[in-house]
Formats: structure tokens, C-alpha cells, sequence
């Protein structure tokens, strides 16, 4: 995928605060062996396999092909400018980012995925593509514990137990940054859940923008330019079932660690 922001001139680094939060191996210093399988994609002509995939998947699945982005929206800006015909055909879209009810993680307004690249961010959210998007309105209110955790490890088996590290670290960094929530929000495993299950939210058509300038850059808000628009190009997700959402998550990961 795009190894900076579609503006940046030189390649991402990951800031301290993300190393810590995610530790340097990025899975909290978990051990893993190595997968035995070849990346999809794992070569492309200008080095950004991920857009080459994307449209490929696109143009060959179209409506029935669910999109979950979880981290920038680099890739499928990049996408979108490439072939918006391909992109515009996937059947859904469903973003983890963004926060439009609720303070933002790394700043007042901004939260980590859309200010890690606002511009391209900006230009999905401006494109027309409808998609829902999942963000800390709803992913703060899921929220994994210590306790819940303790079965993966008990449970003796090797992924069990890696999986238990990396949570166990994840949550410490809640416990440094946001003691208040007493656990680690599940953004991803939720947008996911979401993908396969929109009945988990419930959510607010509007068309979004983000703020590319000032102390707000990053902030996803509601474009007041199309605020009156009839037509919605987001669902932003503000209220989510989470007793049944952690009930499931809980009972699909017993089941795959166990």
C-alpha cells in the first residue's frame, strides 16, 4: 500500500506516541512465527500493490465486494483517483475513523486514522462514494477488559496466548491515555462486525468533509456546503448494540483461540 500520505513527499514514520500505543513490532512486542503465504499482490509497477488489488477486486466482484478500511484512507483515495468507475461499483464501504459526537484521540477533533492523511480522507469523504463510517462515537463504547482477556491465555494454545500479549499491552496503553473507559476499544473487530451486520448501529445520513487546516486538521465534520443536500454520501454510525456485539466478538474469538 501507499507507504506515506497521498501529500507527503517522504515516506511514514510512525510517531512515539503510536509506538507506544502499539508497541514497535506494532503487536505490542507479541512473538509470532512467520506466515508461510506470499502476500496478494505482492508486486506492483509503481510499488503500490494495495491500489493495483483494490481496483482489480473492484472490477471483478463490483457490487458484491465489502470494503473495511482500518487505518488511513490513503489507498483508496489513490483508488478512487485512479478508476472511480471500479470504486464507485463496490457494493459497500465501511470506515473505521473519524468522530463526529466525541473528542478525537490524537487532538481535540482529530481522530488517529483520518489525521494520519486528512487530504485523502477529505477526498473519499467528497468523492460521492457512499459509505458508513464507523468511528469513536461507537468504537468507545466497545470496550475489552483484563478480565476478559484472561481465558485467551488460559486457554494453553500458541495463539491463545499471543493474542492475550497483545491485547494485554494495548489495554496498558488505555490504562495510561484513557483509564476511564477500563479496557481497550475494539475499533477494528466493530467496523468489521459492521460490515458483515449494519444492524449492530445506528446511524446518521450526512455529507462529511475534514478539516485540512489549523488546529482542527483531521477533524471529520458535517460539510456545510451540502449539509441541505437531499442526497447522503455517509452513515455515520452514533449508537451501537454492544452487549450483543461483545457478546459475539467474545464467543468468535473463544472459538478460533480456543
Amino acid at each position: 500500500g501507499a507507504d506515506r500520505p497521498i501529500k507527503a513527499t517522504e515516506p511514514y514514520t510512525p510517531p512515539a506516541s503510536t509506538t507506544l500505543i502499539h508497541g514497535k513490532n506494532g503487536i505490542g512486542g507479541a512473538s509470532v512465527p512467520a506466515s508461510p503465504y506470499e502476500p496478494v499482490g505482492a508486486t506492483s509497477a509503481d510499488g503500490n500493490a494495495a491500489v493495483d488489488y483494490l481496483i482489480d477486486a473492484a472490477r471483478t466482484y463490483g457490487p458484491d465486494l465489502i470494503y473495511v478500511a482500518t487505518g488511513p484512507l490513503s489507498n483508496l483515495a489513490l483508488a478512487l483517483e485512479r478508476d472511480a468507475a471500479a470504486m464507485m461499483s463496490i457494493g459497500r464501504v465501511v470506515v473505521m475513523g473519524g468522530a463526529l459526537t466525541v473528542p478525537g484521540n490524537v487532538s481535540a477533533g482529530a481522530e488517529a486514522n483520518m489525521a494520519g492523511d486528512p487530504e485523502a480522507a477529505d477526498a473519499v469523504l467528497r468523492s460521492g462514494r457512499k459509505l458508513t463510517m464507523v468511528g469513536l462515537d461507537v468504537t468507545h463504547r466497545v470496550v475489552l477488559t483484563r478480565r476478559d482477556i484472561a481465558g485467551w491465555t488460559g486457554s494453553g494454545t500458541m495463539a491463545g496466548c499471543a493474542f492475550a500479549s497483545m491485547v494485554e499491552h494495548y489495554i496498558g496503553s488505555y490504562e495510561m491515555n484513557a483509564p476511564y473507559l477500563g479496557g481497550c476499544a475494539l475499533h477494528d473487530p466493530l467496523a468489521v462486525a459492521v460490515a458483515i451486520d449494519p444492524t449492530l448501529v445506528g446511524a446518521l445520513g450526512c455529507n462529511l468533509r475534514v478539516d485540512l487546516l489549523g488546529e482542527y486538521r483531521g477533524r471529520t465534520i458535517c460539510d456545510e456546503r451540502r449539509v441541505a443536500d437531499p442526497d447522503k454520501s455517509a452513515l455515520v454510525a452514533l449508537t451501537v448494540d454492544a452487549p450483543r456485539f461483545l457478546s459475539e466478538f467474545k464467543a468468535r474469538m473463544a472459538r478460533v483461540l480456543g
